[in-house]
């Protein structure tokens, strides 16, 4: 069976970049917004407070989504303020966005705690949202439970971690969450890729989201385009 070919266009508009550290400012902003239009990124995503200023540095860039954090890093904010937050990045001007699951409450077995959150966040604005699970703190038991309360929820996509726990997106837990949502939702692969070989090994395995540093993101990009045909095959 043949696999899929990909140019450096395609890996760059399934790419996320992001500024969501505590000490990014408006340079970092600019700079991120810049790679993006330069490299054909597919999204940029900033902290909520930076939504606006984003919005306006992308006029006319219609091509490339603009996406934030909801009750990031943690997730363990109050249903409501993550619902309030959701809102306020809608009205900023956010495309998409990105929920933190509530970890502590997943890992306690309040299942229910978590399908209502994160379906009251997700109805309150009706953008695509990605979830993430911050893998590195759950058991392949936890994942797949949260995969199905995703699924239940309306996710758009399964997002693996933040890449700010000690491991992010690993084979292993690519591997979980593509065998348990079996295609309903959308995989986005984040944390700890660093190289085309990293995120070719996550495309086999079912993700078509990567959320990359974008220092990593422009490395990654310019290995595939400096191939002999721009473009990579991928094996099934």
């Amino acid at each position: 069976m043949a696999g899929d070919t990909l140019s450096h266009q395609q890996i760059a508009r399934m790419i996320d970049i992001s500024a969501v550290q505590a000490f990014n400012g408006e340079a970092d902003i600019r700079e991120l917004v810049q790679a993006a239009v330069s490299f054909g990124f597919g999204a940029v995503h900033v902290l909520p407070a930076w939504v606006s200023f984003a919005r306006k540095l992308l006029a006319g860039a219609s091509n490339i989504a603009l996406g934030a954090p909801v009750g990031f890093p943690s997730g363990g904010n109050h249903t409501a303020t993550k619902c309030a937050e959701a809102v306020q990045l809608v009205a900023d001007g956010v495309d998409e966005m990105d929920i933190m699951i509530n970890v502590g409450k997943l890992r306690s077995g309040d299942d229910m705690y978590v399908l209502d959150e994160l379906s009251d966040v997700i109805h309150a604005t009706r953008v695509p949202a990605k979830v993430i699970l911050e893998t590195h703190y759950l058991t392949r038991a936890e994942i797949e439970r949260a995969c199905d309360i995703c699924v239940q929820a309306g996710a758009a996509f399964v997002k693996t971690s933040t890449g700010w726990a000690d491991t992010g997106a690993t084979v292993e837990n690519v591997g979980w969450i593509a065998a348990r949502v079996g295609g309903r939702v959308g995989i986005k692969a984040a944390g700890g890729i660093r190289d085309l070989d990293s995120l070719l090994e996550m495309y086999r395995l079912g993700a078509r989201r990567f959320g990359i540093n974008l220092y990593a993101a422009i490395e990654i990009v310019k290995a595939c385009q400096h191939l002999p045909s721009g473009m990579v095959e991928v094996q099934p």
